[in-house]
């Protein structure tokens, strides 16, 4: 294994360097002063759809003669040739349609390309729809998972949404217009009905955020039909209610099949099944180990 360290933004002088540019969520006024002059100095700026950067950069009277188109439908090509024009000494400047790049978009693959070459990446932070989101939700805030886009296929998507079912911290999802009901749906189906927070057009003028349970989100989206992205924020799981459910599953096996099942169905070894057992019944392996002597399970 080797370490790589970067300790400073400035270019080596040798190679260029990647900005992530965080850009406006929806107010022109969510930029920074240095992502203004970060997008101005750039020799390159990799856009995933052009035209709306054009129009930012047009906004703040940046030339739009350096524009690069890079997406998800041509990052295998773009991103070696963006990669190259680096080493080649020019920097590049990446951004998203909107927020901070390489998150829930194909910048994520552009970065992975710069540090396998060693190039410095430097972050010039900006808004996020997600942590806005949650900032104002009302939910819990000192522990939170962002999801993305869940799976369009159901099959996956439950799949996802039960593994997620005794997450304890609050829940971050984005999701488009057309799948908000349905995605709602099987929220509410997999996990109850939480309470959430549909968040939309965020720092837009039309600003909107509806705060319910599921049920009460998907009653009134039926009067108000979805318009525009949604970020989701949904509430974590109850402890009690994750204790409850990890105590039940185990309470009608002998301690045999208890260490049995850790086992074979999670490949663990005898000593350590033993001890996970322990850990659900709430006594010590030595317990454990005196029950299975008493059943002639272990050799004395």
């Amino acid at each position: 294994m080797t370490i790589q360290i970067q300790k400073s933004f400035e270019s080596n002088g040798k190679t260029g360097s990647l900005y992530l540019v965080g850009t406006p969520i929806g107010n022109l006024e969510d930029i920074t002063y240095r992502a203004v002059r970060t997008l101005s100095e750039a020799d390159i700026i990799a856009a995933e759809d052009t035209r709306q950067t054009r129009k930012l950069l047009t906004h703040f009277e940046i030339s739009p003669s350096k524009l690069f188109s890079y997406h998800e439908h041509n990052k295998a090509a773009s991103g070696p040739e963006l990669i190259r024009y680096i080493i080649e000494g020019k920097n590049l400047a990446l951004v998203s349609d909107a927020g901070l790049p390489a998150i829930s978009d194909p910048g994520s693959d552009l970065v992975r390309l710069a540090v396998e070459q060693r190039i410095p990446v430097i972050p010039i932070p900006g808004a996020n729809a997600a942590l806005s989101a949650l900032i104002v939700s009302g939910l819990p805030t000192e522990r939170f998972q962002f999801l993305g886009f869940l799976p369009r296929e159901s099959k996956e998507r439950n799949s996802l949404l039960k593994l997620l079912q005794d997450e304890q911290g609050t829940l971050l999802f984005y999701e488009s217009p057309h799948r908000v009901e349905k995605t709602l749906t099987a929220m509410q189906q997999a996990w109850g009905d939480r309470q959430v927070v549909l968040a939309r057009e965020l720092t837009k003028r039309h600003e909107e955020m509806i705060r319910g349970t599921i049920r009460e989100c998907l009653f009134w989206l039926e009067e108000h039909p979805p318009l525009g992205e949604y970020c989701i924020v949904v509430s974590g799981e109850e402890q009690s209610k994750v204790k409850e459910r990890q105590d039940a599953w185990w309470q009608a096996l002998s301690v045999e099949e208890h260490v049995a099942y850790y086992e074979t169905e999670e490949s663990c070894s005898r000593k350590e099944a033993m001890k996970k057992a322990a850990g659900d019944r709430g006594i010590s392996k030595r317990d454990i180990y005196k029950h299975l002597l008493e059943d002639g399970k272990e050799e004395g």
